[in-house]
């Protein structure tokens, strides 16, 4: 497994990259509302990439080996909806949570991230989900720093998750990330500590767990892209590009309307009523 390891201009790149990606989801909160469809969503999230980050949306004709190309800039899962949802034309209901994942390629270089947003006022049930998931990402986030490993991430995710009764989805995880979109390593949700790859300074990647409240088990849509859970239970994700410092981390994806760092989750900043 190759890991590049990112030089000082690198990581200038990438915190302009970062905080670009931030501010398309502070720009489409307000936007985030019942009545409203996903593909709207995406319109005006490309729209404002293109426009007036002067930026590229990186999904747009993202095409894997084993894919057809992904035709949107953004993705927008809703409910039992776990990743790579596909905006579409139907409209969102209030009760409805949403995940919106952004990518942008700025100069070269990818920023990624992802938050949740409420479409109205919750359920007790989905503000739980969302809560907990946010927490495990900053769990796992907690554990980065020179000489700390994969599997200390993902145990740290996997405990808090499942401590809470919920399940953590297997097949994705995140990555490294740079003037590639995907690269080595790959970030594990789950893991044991002291395991996997050993962090170094200067690694990018995301964390990005995808937590369920039902069972793990997923399956994928017809469109080729849309991951859903097996057993219709909802799914949350929150999503980080992060940076390992000689004396930790740095969280790269932050802009003004970034929930607060740490452990408490404050919604309201966040998610779109």
């Amino acid at each position: 497994m190759a890991v590049s390891i990112k030089s000082k201009d690198d990581i200038a790149a990438m915190r302009v990259a970062g905080r670009l990606a931030s501010e398309v989801l502070d720009f489409i909160t307000p936007h985030v509302r019942p009545g409203i469809t996903t593909e709207e969503l995406d319109r005006l999230c490309h729209d404002f990439i293109v426009q007036e980050q002067k930026a590229i949306p990186a999904p747009l004709n993202y095409c894997p080996p084993g894919y057809k190309p992904y035709p949107k800039s953004i993705c927008t899962s809703i409910n039992h909806q776990v990743c790579h949802g596909v905006p579409g034309p139907k409209q969102l209901k209030s009760g409805d949570v949403l995940n919106i994942d952004i990518t942008v390629i700025k100069d070269g270089y990818h920023g990624d991230t992802s938050r949740m947003f409420y479409v109205g006022p919750p359920s007790v049930a989905a503000k739980r989900l969302c809560e907990v998931t946010y927490a495990c990402l900053w769990r796992g986030i907690e554990q980065v720093a020179p000489g700390k490993t994969l599997g200390d991430i993902g145990h740290a995710i996997q405990r808090h998750a499942e401590a809470h009764g919920y399940s953590v989805v297997r097949e994705f995880c995140g990555h490294g990330i740079g003037k590639v979109f995907h690269e080595d390593p790959q970030v594990l949700h789950v893991g044991r500590p002291g395991t996997g790859m050993v962090l170094e300074e200067g690694m990018t990647f995301t964390i990005e767990p995808m937590i369920n409240a039902g069972k793990p088990d997923i399956r994928e849509l017809a469109d080729g892209w849309t991951i859903v859970t097996k057993d219709h239970s909802l799914s949350a994700q929150w999503e980080h590009t992060v940076l390992v410092t000689s004396e930790g981390y740095e969280v790269l994806t932050v802009s003004a309307g970034s929930p607060d760092v740490g452990r408490a989750l404050p919604l309201a900043q966040s998610i779109g009523a």
